[in-house]
């Protein structure tokens, strides 16, 4: 049996293992690959759950193709984190997208990936757009110069029960602020906010620190089962504005379609009761 912490130890979803499949400890992070009997196989990442195979497209999709279809022009990417190589695979079906930096401080996250869950990135990291940074984003950010016109954050949570957490300096006001500074005036930064029904906290305190810094910012929220039922996303921008009406029809998407677009932006059920 595989447990997905949901909220830390607050709520868990159990899901039955088939076969363990590979779990390594490497200088950042303990990485775990299972095949389950629902989700297919699943990557944790010190014990929390990231992707399964089940539903990743729905994430990835929601992640990455709701700001990149409000962009005129898109040219230049950049994603923090990823290493799994979901969010890499979205951009690279983008035919007008010519740069793709990735920034992942883990490099064991990407070559586990790569072995054993290989469609996930689906031949991204062969794609001779995207250019694979194996370093600390906040690094990275902070003497970069270079113009992006969609910076994607797919990087862990920082969970409240937790210090030191690998990913908390991606989560501040002083990140942010680098972000926008390399942002194109079109474009737009998207991040992950964890679950808005069982820890509404997370998109909260993101939302927060996204309104000191960008003149624009809004959230989002999709469907996902493996994550409990619901991811959210928050953006910001230089003054573009979300949502626009849905222009997808030209893609194949596994999730995200006109009706899933317009609930992204919807009432969120059980919100009172979070």
């Amino acid at each position: 049996m595989l447990t997905f912490p949901i909220r830390s130890g607050k709520l868990q979803l159990s899901a039955s293992v088939s076969r363990p499949i590979v779990k390594e400890t490497s200088k950042f992070q303990t990485i775990e690959i299972a095949e389950t009997e629902v989700f297919g196989k699943a990557l944790l990442l010190d014990g929390h759950i990231q992707l399964t195979e089940f539903d990743e497209r729905a994430y990835h999709e929601l992640l990455v193709w709701i700001p990149l279809l409000n962009v005129p022009t898109p040219r230049r990417a950049l994603i923090i984190g990823g290493g799994d190589g979901g969010v890499a695979r979205e951009l690279c079906r983008h035919p007008d997208i010519e740069t793709i930096d990735m920034v992942e401080i883990d490099e064991a996250v990407v070559r586990l990936c790569q072995e054993h869950m290989p469609s996930v990135s689906a031949g991204a990291f062969n794609d001779p757009r995207l250019k694979l940074h194996l370093e600390d984003a906040f690094e990275f950010v902070k003497r970069s110069n270079e113009p992006y016109d969609l910076i994607v954050a797919d990087s862990t949570d920082v969970y409240e029960d937790e210090e030191g957490e690998l990913s908390e300096r991606l989560f501040t006001v002083e990140f942010y602020l680098d972000l926008l500074r390399i942002l194109t005036p079109a474009g737009y930064v998207v991040t992950q906010a964890d679950n808005p029904v069982f820890c509404p906290y997370s998109l909260q305190d993101v939302t927060r620190a996204f309104r000191s810094v960008f003149p624009s910012v809004g959230s989002y929220w999709g469907l996902v089962p493996s994550f409990g039922g619901f991811s959210a996303f928050c953006w910001g921008s230089d003054g573009g504005n979300l949502p626009a009406s849905w222009a997808g029809a030209d893609r194949a998407y596994s999730y995200l379609d006109e009706r899933t677009y317009a609930l992204a932006f919807s009432g969120l059920p059980f919100a009172s009761r979070s």
